[in-house]
Parts: C-alpha cells; structure tokens; sequence
C-alpha cells in the first residue's frame, strides 16, 4: 500500500467553494468589479466624514447671504485642485501598467496622512492649505476609478450599468458614514473625526491592492484622442481611431454643457428666492429634488442602456433638460422651479454615466487617466462658469431657467449632428 498514488473511484480534491452572487463574500472576493466597488465605497465614506468634520470650521465659513464677489471668489477656488489633477497627476496615472491600481493605493495612503495632519490643525489657518491637498487627492481618486472600470468589466456593455452601481455606492455611503461620523462629531469633536477617516482610508489603501483586471483592453494600441501619435498604424485603424475620437469629444462638449446647467440653475434659484424673500426651506425642497433626480438618473440610466446606445442616452437627457426648461419657464412659479431642478438632476447624471461610458469604450487605454483628468477639469470649470452667470448678472428666474431651455435644446441639435456618421 507504500507508495501508492491512485485514488479511489469517484474521489476529487477539496476546492474552494465559489461565494453565492450578492453575498459579502461574492463581493470581496468574486468580481474585479466587486473589488473596485469596495475600494471605491470605502473612499467615499472618508470623503463624507471629511466633509462632515470641516463643516464647521473656516472652510466652509462663507454664508449664503455673503457679497457676490466672495461666492464669485469661492467658485473660482473650487477650479483650483484639477489644475494639478490634469497635467501633472493624469498622465502620471497612465505612465505604467498597473499605475491606476497604485494611484488608487497611494492616493489613500496620502490621505491618511493628511487627515491625521488636519487633525492637528483643524481649528487653525494652517487648515486650508490641508484641505486643499485633500481635495486634490480626491479628484485623483476619482479620476483613477474611472480610468480603471473597463478593466473590471466582461464587455463594453456593462460599462453604463458599473458606472450606475458605482454612483449608487457612493451616495449609499455617504448615508452610512454618518451613521459613526455624527456621533463622533458631537462628542469628540472634528478632530477626531477626521482621525476616523484616516482609519477609513487605510482601509481603502488595502482594499485597493485587491483590485485586478477581468479583461485585457481592446484599445490598448488606439492613437490617443489629444497629443502626439507615438506609433505608426494603418490607414483603417486611424479612421476607426477618428471616429472614437469625434464620439468622445462630442458627448465632451454635451456634458459639458449640462454640468453648466446644472451650476447655472442651482445659484440662479438660490438668488431668485432670496430675492423673493423666500423660506430658506424652500432652497432646501429644490436642493432635496435635485438630489432625488440625480439618485432616479443613476438607478435609470442601466435600464435604458439596455434599449439604446450611450448616443442615443446622452441625447434624450439634453432632450429632457430642453423641454422641462422651457415649460418650467412658461408655467413659472415656484413648484416649475423645484421640478427643473429634479429634471436637470436627473438629465446630468444619467447623462454623466453615458459620458463616462463612451470614454471607457472608445478612449486609448494608454491615455485614459489622462483623458478623464482633463475631462473632469473642463466639466468643472464649465460647473463653476455656469455658476458665474447669476451670481454676476441678475436675472429673473423665469428668463434664466428659459435660457437654460434654450441652451440645451440647442445643445442637443449640434450633438446629434456631432454624432452622425459622416
């Protein structure tokens, strides 16, 4: 009997049993997918307790009630972190393999240190400084999450229903980290809060080494949609490159001017009502739609994915905002207000899930973290110019949200005809 090695009929060795779908354990260990939405949920509910720790201190110090030069001014300041995101962090994101995996582990790494820094200082000056190192870090988390989704997914078609789950995530979090954050900040205080963020993001610097890649990316080669042509290729492949190239910068130039609407409307109904001498509830009712169309957005885009295209997705959201523009502004009173503000919410985010998408699917992986970056940078400034608009200029509210219908019927004219095949 030494020596043998037969096994007896019907005898196989012991495996590992796979973790049933939607368990903890399938979400730990069972999907690229899964593990990225770990990594990124966790980050999100740091970002939450830092928002909820600050909220007291000089940071946030301007009042609604403030000059317009100083809500100008604090507009302007929010600009400020993607002007180090998009040079200098997107193309270090895209430098190596592996790099947005370990700019996903660095950037929470660094963010320990920064909130066990602010901490110390939470009640200080020294605190703006932090708070904007914070803020860059952040902007590269997001960026490196979205450059890293098409490597987490089985095909181009799941890009829309990721993006979706990922932006549920992340306003499901920030409800959960208030369940600790809030307790914590009353009894302790915002130091010792951003002391629980910091434990939040070692976390996320753990869950991030977990991240791997479900598929190899089909646009590993393709010529990057901005800069220099470092290969040489053939005349098909350059067209096909082409006509990515044209898809993304015209859904660019849609989202762009949605996030304009939606910074357009959001501070031209602020004014408006206090100009009206309005309840400040009743800012918190437009503001509370606003968040409720962006949440039925997100929950809606993957089931509209499945009858139409990203094109055809972005479209009817510039659609959507165009009509409830301009019948909000003929109806004109104070409920058409709180129902743009939801259509607008709603168009925008969808919208987002669709932009981010057709980047995923047409952008050269090799530019991708860059490509977001500036992307993300563009959107932002377009946010804070939109803003601009009613907080230099006053306007009635019924011809600015007529303008904002005007906008984006037009809009969506010139992506439509962006998008036809030539």
């Amino acid at each position: 009997m030494e020596g043998r090695t037969e096994h007896a009929p019907g005898w196989r060795p012991l495996r590992r049993p796979t973790p049933a779908p939607g368990t903890a354990q399938a979400l730990l260990e069972a999907s690229p997918f899964s593990r990225l939405a770990v990594a990124h949920a966790l980050s999100l509910a740091g970002d939450a307790l830092v928002t909820m720790a600050l909220a007291g201190s000089l940071f946030f110090s301007i009042s609604p009630s403030a000059a317009r030069g100083r809500v100008a001014l604090s507009l302007l300041l929010t600009v400020a972190p993607f002007g180090l995101v998009a040079p200098f962090l997107g193309p270090a994101i895209d430098r190596r393999e592996g790099g947005r995996r370990g700019m996903v582990v660095g950037v929470a790494a660094a963010r320990v240190v920064t909130c066990l820094y602010m901490a110390t200082v939470v009640d200080r000056l020294l605190l703006f400084p932090a708070a904007f190192v914070f803020l860059v870090l952040s902007k590269t988390h997001a960026v490196s999450k979205s450059a890293l989704v098409p490597a987490v997914v089985g095909s181009d078609d799941e890009l829309v229903q990721a993006n979706s789950r990922l932006a549920l995530i992340g306003v499901a979090m920030s409800l959960v980290a208030a369940v600790p954050g809030v307790p914590v900040l009353r009894l302790f205080g915002g130091e010792w809060v951003l002391r629980l963020a910091a434990v939040v993001f070692g976390a996320t610097a753990l869950a991030g080494l977990r991240i791997t890649s479900a598929r190899a990316d089909a646009n590993d080669k393709a010529v990057p949609l901005f800069g220099r042509d470092r290969g040489a290729r053939a005349a098909s492949d350059g067209t096909r490159a082409d006509v990515r190239a044209r898809k993304v910068r015209a859904a660019a130039v849609a989202m762009g001017g949605m996030r304009a609407g939606v910074g357009f409307l959001t501070f031209l109904v602020a004014f408006g009502l206090r100009r009206g001498h309005a309840p400040a509830w009743l800012f918190g009712v437009a503001l509370a739609a606003s968040m409720g169309g962006t949440l039925v957005g997100a929950a809606a885009a993957p089931s509209l994915r499945r009858w139409f295209d990203e094109e055809r997705l972005l479209t009817g959201c510039l659609a959507l905002i165009a009509v409830v523009g301009l019948l909000g502004a003929r109806v004109h009173s104070r409920a058409a207000a709180v129902i743009v503000a939801a259509a607008v919410g709603m168009g925008a985010s969808a919208g987002k899930l669709a932009f981010d998408s057709v980047v995923q699917r047409d952008a050269p992986s090799a530019v991708r973290g860059r490509q977001f970056a500036r992307f993300e940078a563009a959107f932002q400034l377009t946010w804070v110019l939109g803003a601009l608009v009613p907080v230099v200029v006053p306007m009635p509210t019924r011809l600015g949200v007529a303008l904002l219908g005007v906008g984006a019927a037009a809009l969506c004219v010139l992506y439509v005809a962006g998008t036809r095949p030539r």
